[in-house]
């Protein structure tokens, strides 16, 4: 028969640490989704030549390339790190 914790009872010193390991580990994944999505978005105004010291086809060399990198941020990485931040016991369950 498995037991249940009891709610009223504070979370051991490891649990606690875990936990906030956990939430630091996804505000990061979040923050570099985030960052790619805005990066992808900067790409792609300077695809549209929205800034003055980049123009003709060379800015849609470097918006395309900006936006490359800004879409393999926001699809790639935040999977790569959770594979990389999952337990090991996580990890024999894929």
């Amino acid at each position: 028969m498995s037991e249940t914790p009891d709610p009223a009872t504070p979370p051991s010193d490891d649990e606690a640490r875990r936990a906030a390991l956990a939430r630091q580990r996804f505000f990061l994944i979040g923050l570099v989704r985030l960052s790619g999505v805005l990066i992808l978005l900067f790409g792609m105004a300077i695809s549209l030549q929205r800034f003055g010291w980049v123009r003709g086809d060379m800015a849609k060399w470097v918006g395309l390339i900006v936006s490359l990198v800004g879409l393999v941020l926001f699809a790639i990485v935040p999977r790569r790190l959770a594979r990389a931040f999952a337990t090991p016991r996580e990890r024999d369950r894929r």
